[in-house]
């Protein structure tokens, strides 16, 4: 686990202690046993844990709300507007949004598949949530390490359609189930590309670890020169992936019949749009760390600052396509996913075995 768990841990022992201590004062002998249960080790990992996984689901909602704040902001000032104006740069009205899809009715439709139609949601949070484990912002603040982290972190972000096609279809509803098949579609033709292009980063530094690829890339270069057609190629994935203009048919978020989740209203409405946004800065983070070097940057900055300075540069493009784009047809996405990325794919893969074959790097 990361050097933040370690200092929790210790931190959550040191204050056990504190609380056992004063149980053990009281002289009473249950509480003095209990005193001692609270320092095993079981407790303290449990309570560890706990304390890691609020800091990091709190840092996710953070990143998500700043990345729908920073999306209003750029495309007021693309459409020539001013944006939000609640609260201080208007970020408050993220809070307000919030507060109003709180307060809406939750509401099933009568012949739903209601355990589908809860799951659905729950499986598209938490998959987002262990996907923004599996990336580091920095060696000293991450989550997990896992030795093949982006293998991990792929596997798992092809769980998304067959959960959109869950909620489409436990929905009991024509356009929903339309809706899913076309998100599946969608995501399955441009999972292949970006598989591809891992592979090409796969073949540059011979690692599927995120360590190891920074660290590749800290003694080399950074893999958007070699692999400028994997970067492009995977950039235009990724928007797909997460369901973002001009790719956004899966959920028409301007439509009246709002694609899959027509029938979501209230709190879980709000947590699937919210989950888009926790997708892009996946997608983003993932960019970062296999084409723009991770954290690497002069050291005069710390290690997280140029990871998330990164990030966001590349979610600013998202942005810019949302503003230069009008959505396109599901013909068109899915001939783009497979006419177009495949081959350029490929391309890049080739061009990776080339370079490694020719010892250049």
């Amino acid at each position: 686990m990361a050097t933040l768990y370690t200092e929790l841990g210790d931190f959550t022992e040191w204050l056990l202690g504190i609380v056992a201590s004063i149980l053990d004062w009281t002289k009473l002998d249950f509480l003095g046993e209990f005193g001692q249960w609270l320092q095993t080790e079981p407790v303290v990992t449990f309570l560890t844990t706990f304390i890691v996984a609020i800091i990091y689901l709190i840092t996710l909602m953070m990143f998500g709300l700043c990345f729908i704040w920073m999306e209003r902001k750029f495309l007021g000032r693309f459409m020539d507007r001013r944006g939000t104006q609640i609260g201080v740069l208007g970020f408050f009205q993220n809070f307000s949004d919030g507060i109003k899809v709180i307060l809406k009715e939750h509401i099933v439709p009568k012949a739903a598949d209601r355990g589908l139609f809860e799951f659905a949601i729950f499986a598209i949070l938490a998959t987002s949530f262990m996907l923004f484990g599996c990336i580091p912002m920095s060696p000293q603040f991450y989550v997990i390490d896992p030795p093949l982290a982006l293998l991990l972190g792929i596997a798992i972000f092809s769980f998304a359609p067959f959960s959109i096609l869950i909620g489409g279809w436990a929905s009991n509803n024509k356009f929903t189930l339309i809706g899913g098949m076309r998100a599946a579609a969608q995501l399955i033709a441009l999972e292949i590309p970006i598989l591809l292009v891992v592979v090409s980063v796969v073949v540059m530094t011979g690692s599927l670890s995120f360590w190891d690829i920074v660290a590749w890339q800290q003694e080399n270069i950074w893999l958007a020169v070699p692999l400028f057609i994997g970067l492009l190629t995977f950039f235009v994935a990724a928007i797909g992936e997460a369901e973002r203009v001009p790719f956004d048919l899966p959920e028409a978020e301007a439509e009246l019949v709002e694609g899959w989740q027509t029938e979501y209203g209230d709190v879980r409405w709000g947590l699937v749009m919210a989950s888009d946004y926790f997708r892009a800065y996946i997608m983003c983070g993932l960019i970062t760390m296999m084409f723009l070097g991770g954290w690497d940057g002069p050291e005069f900055i710390w290690a997280e600052a140029w990871y998330l300075m990164k990030t966001y540069i590349v979610f600013f493009f998202f942005v810019w396509v949302r503003a230069a784009m009008v959505r396109i047809r599901t013909d068109q996405i899915l001939r783009i996913g497979w006419r177009r990325l495949l081959p350029l794919a490929i391309i890049n893969l080739l061009i990776a075995i080339a370079l490694k074959t020719a010892g250049v790097f």
